[in-house]
């Protein structure tokens, strides 16, 4: 990746606020506004990291800043409404990752945050996929339901087909 200076190319104003301008190196790849010092993808093959703002919004201090505030409270109203469904019907967790998604689609922090949940969620179905653990998981099954059915069975041969609630002893 170069970097050049805005004052080298002659423009008076940066586009990142920094008076730097991101310029693709020999991979042709230009990076995000935003992520000096920050890993690129390469490490993980993901994307690198920064804002995805357009270029437009970038090059624009004040604009820029406006976007970041606009998709924070984006973000924010996401995940507080996903933080509201989870003892509530609906996909609690679901909403609240696709808020982080639209942090991150701004913050490093919540790229960073993203990869790891990715990361942890991959190493999770891996070991899943394990045969001691399916075969594990198999049998605590197996001996849940198990457990269910003379539970059930007990319940049917001393009540019969009789709810609960409805139980008189006599």
């Amino acid at each position: 990746m170069t970097v050049r200076s805005d004052e080298a190319r002659g423009d008076a104003g940066g586009n990142t606020g920094t008076g730097d301008a991101i310029v693709p190196d020999d991979t042709g790849v230009p990076t995000g506004a935003g992520d000096e010092g920050a890993p690129e993808g390469g490490a993980e093959g993901g994307k690198p990291l920064g804002s995805r703002a357009p270029r437009f919004i970038r090059r624009s201090r004040p604009l820029h800043l406006s976007w970041q505030v606009a998709v924070f409270l984006v973000g924010l109203a996401v995940v507080v409404l996903g933080v509201i469904m989870l003892p509530l019907p609906g996909p609690g967790w679901v909403v609240i990752f696709l808020g982080m998604g639209v942090w991150a689609t701004e913050f490093v922090w919540a790229q960073l945050a993203l990869r790891w949940t990715r990361r942890k969620v991959a190493e999770a179905a891996q070991k899943a996929l394990d045969p001691r653990v399916r075969r594990r998981n198999l049998t605590l099954t197996v001996i849940g339901l198990t457990l269910i059915a003379a539970l059930g069975g007990w319940y049917l041969w001393k009540y019969g087909l009789v709810m609960p609630w409805k139980i008189h002893e006599d």
